[in-house]
């Protein structure tokens, strides 16, 4: 186990920024990442776990401890009538467990297809597409409390799921490190085609006998479509969450917007397009410097080779600025700032 000092981070960040690690080391196993947070301790310096890099936004140095979670391993733990509980290392790529359980025909996780990252974000962030999220599959998790070195079980309940929203991004921020993930997989699908284009790419593909990997690979053809590669164009897909408002706000906005893009959900409440938001401002396809707004989608901020995240950041502020002065509607960033 190597401990590396002053260590460049572009390729551990899909939107290729770069900044600077003071100290940085890789764990593979529970017993690693205790040795390395002891050692941490001892210097009082601020620790960080990092995963994929797919969610995250580095606008400056990290003058502490960086250490990146590759513990792997895939499992099925145990199963019932309708069930089956598969547990993934939390440094498990993420696509590659989806396609893994979908080869096993296991049903749940094919709308989450392609999304980047690693299994140890998908509980802290809650990621959803295509009508799914994590918390309709989730089962639980075991996770590392960094200040007593003492692993910890935490249960759906436990986690306080919300939209793109956990425990883990609120209250126990940067409090704990997720180790393995367990996911409750059907073994008849209950299939949802029904939210964005599924339907309409199912169509073109020609599909006549519906299964959960002609869904995959549907959500993987229109996420391709409309998101760029971060291995072309440095970015961290959706920079914006959707934005919820009550019915008053609702009802006002569409009578002064006809065509604005909204969808009804619990309570009376209206979750809005971000992207359509953004759009109507006249970011899509904007660009300054190498920092800029995707022209396909305007939810993905982008770096075109050499932005600095602080651009990147400043960018996003002037969008958030814009759609609050035009609608009213307060967004909120996805990506953690670091």
């Amino acid at each position: 186990m190597q401990v590396s000092e002053n260590v460049l981070l572009k390729s551990y960040n899909t939107f290729g920024i770069d900044a600077q690690a003071r100290y940085f080391a890789a764990f593979s196993s529970v017993a690693a990442l205790q040795e390395l947070t002891a050692q941490q301790r001892a210097q009082q310096l601020p620790l960080m776990i990092l995963g994929g890099g797919s969610n995250i936004l580095f606008t400056q140095d990290f003058n502490g401890w960086l250490l990146k979670n590759e513990i792997k391993g895939i499992s099925i733990v145990k199963e019932d009538n309708d069930y089956v509980y598969v547990k993934a290392g939390a440094g498990e790529n993420w696509h590659q467990f989806v396609q893994h359980c979908i080869g096993l025909n296991l049903a749940g996780l094919e709308n989450l297809s392609l999304i980047p990252g690693n299994v140890g974000a998908s509980p802290m962030q809650n990621i959803g597409a295509y009508g799914v999220e994590i918390k309709d599959v989730f089962h639980e998790l075991e996770a590392l409390h960094l200040a007593d070195n003492k692993v910890v079980t935490f249960n759906n309940a436990d986690c306080h799921f919300g939209y793109r929203e956990s425990v883990f991004k609120k209250e126990y921020r940067q409090q704990f490190a997720i180790l393995s993930v367990t996911y409750r997989l059907s073994k008849q699908p209950h299939f949802n085609t029904s939210y964005g284009a599924i339907n309409e790419e199912l169509q073109r593909m020609n599909v006549s006998d519906l299964s959960i990997q002609a869904i995959s690979q549907a959500v993987i053809n229109i996420r391709s479509s409309k998101l760029p590669d971060p291995a072309k164009i440095g970015n961290a897909g959706s920079f914006f969450k959707n934005p919820t408002i009550n019915k008053a706000q609702y009802t006002a906005l569409h009578e002064a917007y006809p065509q604005l893009v909204a969808y009804p959900v619990a309570d009376e409440q209206f979750k809005l397009a971000a992207g359509w938001l953004i759009e109507q401002c006249g970011w899509k396809g904007y660009r300054k410097g190498d920092a800029g707004v995707h022209a396909k989608q305007a939810l993905v901020l982008v770096n075109y080779g050499h932005a600095r995240g602080r651009e990147i950041y400043d960018l996003s502020q002037e969008i958030l600025d814009s759609v609050e002065e035009k609608f009213g509607v307060a967004l909120e960033r996805e990506v953690n700032i670091c």
